[in-house]
């Protein structure tokens, strides 16, 4: 027995060194001559050289560049520009706004815009490319916010509401019928943009003292409501000169309104009412 353990030993030797694996060896495939580099060749391909991949467009994107205003005030020095900014429009809203919010909430934080009424009267999809600026003749804030700060001013001076001394018959509220309601159509609808104003051409030369067609447009608004009873008192306060006679019909202000209303109409009527007292 003490004979058989040497062999038994060198059994289990042989049979551990059994089960290590072969080696195996990487082909060597040939290179073929025309993919060596060579100053007379020129440069291969990218595609012809790298097994990534570019991504391709995705069919059902809808891509739309915007082009932006941009100015700083904490960059005096700097002068204005625009930047662009590319969306795709099917993850993004249907209006110009919507694409404006989700730029400043996505993309770039520091874009400036104001924004009230959200009437949503401009698409996004109108053009493969927008550009968007402040509003025409009038200083700017920051990018898109214009200093609106005398168009304000002019707005209050007319006392844009309702000015009655004798109270309600019911004592609940002042009645109309629908033709005294219909007159208002065409009026109440602005939303006080000041497309019109700073489209007008009176207005860019004398915004000191003209008021300007959306601001006309508002002061007709009182005096076409029967309910109103200090119509004389609007009157006078248009007498002049320069706050309703700048007016020349050029009528930029009909063609820039987003709303379709038509304020060379109302001034036109103003000077009717102005030229019958």
């Amino acid at each position: 027995m003490a004979a058989l353990r040497p062999s038994a030993r060198l059994l289990r030797t042989v049979n551990a060194t059994s089960h290590i694996p072969k080696r195996t060896f990487a082909s060597v495939q040939p290179v073929d001559p025309s993919q060596v580099p060579s100053p007379s060749r020129g440069p291969i391909p990218s595609n012809q050289t790298s097994t990534v991949q570019d991504p391709t467009a995705d069919p059902k994107d809808k891509v739309k560049t915007f082009n932006i205003y941009r100015w700083n005030p904490d960059e005096p020095t700097s002068k204005p520009r625009m930047q662009s900014f590319t969306l795709d429009l099917n993850k993004t809203g249907p209006m110009m706004l919507d694409a404006l919010i989700r730029i400043k909430n996505e993309v770039d934080p520091t874009l400036t815009f104001r924004r009230s009424c959200r009437e949503g009267r401009i698409p996004t999809d109108t053009a493969q490319e927008s550009r968007i600026y402040p509003l025409p003749h009038s200083y700017v804030v920051k990018d898109l916010v214009p200093d609106l700060t005398q168009f304000y001013k002019q707005y209050k001076s007319i006392k844009p509401y309702l000015q009655r001394d004798t109270p309600p018959p019911d004592g609940k509220e002042n009645l109309q019928s629908q033709t005294e309601r219909a007159k208002l159509d065409g009026l109440y609808e602005c939303i006080l943009c000041a497309c019109c104003s700073t489209a007008c051409p009176s207005y860019w030369w004398n915004s000191e003292e003209y008021l300007g067609p959306a601001v006309l447009l508002q002061s007709y608004r009182w005096l076409a409501d029967s309910r109103d009873e200090h119509k004389e008192e609007r009157k006078a306060a248009l007498n002049n000169s320069m706050s309703l006679y700048r007016c020349h019909t050029i009528l930029n202000c009909t063609r820039t309104c987003p709303k379709g209303l038509n304020p060379a109409r109302a001034i036109a009527e103003t000077k009717k009412a102005m030229a019958l007292d």
